[in-house]
């Protein structure tokens, strides 16, 4: 991408969330910033998932996914849920199990539960499109945001 895209792109701002997933006793946890609300009834989120993610091939399997709101205070979860090891990233955290299986944080503002509706593959990353089927506002806050962020995602694994 030129370099110019890049600084464009990076104006652009978005929420960043945990999503997690899970198939059968699998589960894991990644990053999501390219996420949004598609419809009101019924209601939708979407978030974007590049293929060469753990959690998509989760996402694949176990047709389910919740997204997670962090409150600013909150940043240090992108390190864990940066990492590799799904195991590393759930450990001392509490988290129970929602409708659908997907771990639900407990340290989060929000979160939405979805479960698989549709899916699409306009370039290199899979847009899902999951029904919410719960949700629970946990704490009151400002949420983590990209310009909270350094630096920028740029659909890199």
């Amino acid at each position: 991408m030129k370099a110019e895209w890049i600084s464009a792109f990076g104006k652009m701002t978005y929420g960043i969330y945990v999503l997690t997933t899970c198939y059968q006793k699998e589960i894991n946890g990644m990053i999501a910033s390219w996420v949004s609300q598609v419809s009101h009834t019924p209601p939708q989120i979407m978030a974007a998932v590049h293929p060469h993610r753990y959690s998509h091939q989760l996402v694949e399997k176990g047709r389910s996914f919740a997204l997670h709101v962090l409150a600013k205070s909150r940043k240090d979860l992108l390190s864990r849920f940066k990492g590799r090891d799904p195991k590393a990233k759930f450990s001392g955290l509490n988290w129970t199990a929602g409708k659908t299986g997907c771990p639900i944080l407990n340290d989060c503002l929000a979160y939405l539960e979805c479960e698989l509706n549709t899916h699409y593959r306009p370039g290199n990353h899979t847009l899902y499109i999951g029904d919410v089927i719960d949700t629970g506002v946990l704490a009151e806050g400002a949420p983590l945001t990209t310009g909270d962020y350094e630096g920028i995602y740029i659909g890199k694994d």
